[in-house]
């Protein structure tokens, strides 16, 4: 039998099939579909609050296709994974979810990956919801106030009211802590799209929280952070979940693009750290990060493998990388530090990277 290697490919082994425990009608354009995850990969499947999963979901004549969903359960109060997706006009993948996917199905999904989450739940949050961007913001919200002790101000943009996601699970956290949340829902029936001037005189208020979160269709988070700026608050307090459409199958095997370090006298010397193992190995100029550890028998996480998510996101401890695509790191990331694994090259003949941080 031929294998991936042999056949000159990396084998995509991250991928786990999980079982569908649940499908949660929650509005009628949602659904939150809920995953068992067994005893076994209780560790692969541990997750920070807003974090996300990809899953790969059957398509027409045996093709199959990826998509990043957020989820909105929260860790150590949910005992089950769930993600929440919204039907797309023309979306095969989210209509699939939407009509066909039922209890008992399997899924192949990856572990959790993304940056999207704050630092300590002892924070006072700004958060930005539209549509189905809600998803990671419940996941952080829920988090701050039932394990932390931080509070949340949260504006939550939708069509209508019948399209408010978690409407009655917002109105019961509300209750539950009058004093720690508040959430002021814009509807786009009752005063139109949310302007810039609208959101700006929303944040004033709230500049000096310790950070801001902001998750939803592009043009309302552009509107968002544009009204940030304008308001005060400094960009290395606003954090930013971009999804862009996956144009390849993370899943698949893929050209093994590992080139023997014997081969390339100039190979920069790497020193890495991931979970909790430090390793040193020849890094070939032509090699991404992601495909040398991968190589190498590290679990370095990953999921779109086009610069076009954070999954595969580590820190520069020492040294320097150039990146050949970079669709979701912003300026203030790349100050601190932060690279992607699947688009990372040496520049420097030494570097250290962490995946711990």
């Amino acid at each position: 039998m031929t294998t991936p290697e042999d056949a000159g490919l990396v084998p995509a082994t991250a991928g786990h099939r999980l079982v569908v425990r649940e499908v949660v009608h929650e509005t009628a354009d949602s659904r939150s579909v809920v995953f068992e995850v067994p005893a076994d990969l209780t560790e692969r499947f541990r997750y920070a609050p807003g974090q996300f999963l990809t899953v790969r979901v059957p398509g027409d004549g045996g093709r199959s296709a990826a998509r990043c969903y957020s989820l909105a359960s929260a860790p150590e109060l949910d005992a089950h994974l769930t993600v929440t997706v919204k039907r797309v006009a023309g979306g095969a993948v989210s209509n699939w979810i939407c009509d066909t996917l039922e209890a008992g199905h399997e899924l192949e999904v990856l572990p959790p990956a993304g940056r999207f989450t704050p630092r300590t739940l002892d924070a006072d949050l700004l958060m930005f919801a539209g549509g189905s961007g809600i998803t990671p913001i419940m996941s952080i919200t829920r988090s701050v106030l039932e394990r932390g002790s931080g509070s949340v101000v949260m504006v939550y943009a939708n069509r209508d009211e019948s399209s408010v996601i978690f409407a009655g699970a917002l109105r019961e956290l509300a209750a539950r802590f009058p004093e720690r949340l508040t959430v002021l829902h814009l509807l786009e029936s009752v005063e139109g799209l949310p302007t810039i001037a609208r959101l700006r005189a929303l944040t004033a208020p709230h500049v000096d929280r310790d950070a801001a979160f902001v998750c939803g269709p592009g043009p309302f988070m552009d509107a968002v952070t544009t009204a940030l700026d304008q308001a005060g608050m400094a960009k290395d307090r606003v954090v930013v979940e971009r999804f862009l459409s996956l144009s390849t199958d993370p899943f698949a095997d893929v050209p093994a693009t590992v080139a023997d370090p014997s081969d390339d006298v100039d190979a920069a010397r790497l020193t890495v750290t991931l979970d909790g193992e430090r390793r040193e190995l020849a890094w070939p100029r032509t090699t991404p990060l992601l495909d040398l550890l991968r190589a190498a028998g590290m679990e370095a996480p990953f999921s779109c493998r086009e610069g076009a998510c954070s999954a595969c996101a580590c820190k520069v401890k020492s040294g320097e990388i150039a990146m050949t695509r970079n669709d979701v790191l912003e300026a203030e990331d790349l100050d601190e530090g932060w690279v992607l694994g699947c688009q990372a090259h040496p520049v420097t003949d030494q570097v250290e990277v962490t995946y711990d941080e």
